[in-house]
């Protein structure tokens, strides 16, 4: 068993692709267009085989994200070592993202850091 992909609704597809593949390394497919419905969304792939499909629908609600809340709470990506947690975070505070935590270890032993990176949800770096 294993998670074929992870879904994720955005307004700004081209904004949220520019991010996953400018600081993540993620290829793109063309994408998808449903004329009828105007669903668009693309899919994501990272150098692991995991998959990420952002997608839009204009008339979607989009309700404040707090940060403590139920629900999915952020996507981890594993960049590979501190140095480039470190580096990565740097860039990506430097480009005006929210750096919530970290760089730091955890109690339970990661290496991370916490950003506010594609219209309030988190994205966690870690080794």
């Amino acid at each position: 068993m294993k998670i074929e992909h992870i879904a994720l609704y955005v307004n700004d597809l081209q904004k949220t692709r520019s991010f996953f593949m400018k600081y993540l390394g993620a290829k793109s497919n063309e994408g998808y267009h449903n004329l009828q419905t105007n669903f668009r969304s693309y899919f994501l792939s990272f150098d692991d085989g995991t998959r990420l499909e952002i997608m839009n629908k204009p008339e979607m609600l989009d309700s404040p994200k707090e940060l403590a809340r139920t629900g999915y709470a952020h996507i981890a990506f594993s960049v590979g070592s501190k140095e480039k947690v470190d580096a990565l975070t740097i860039e990506l505070k430097t480009d005006g993202y929210e750096v919530i935590s970290g760089p730091r270890t955890t109690g339970d032993g990661y290496y991370e850091s916490c950003i506010v990176a594609i219209e309030g949800n988190q994205i966690e770096i870690t080794v």
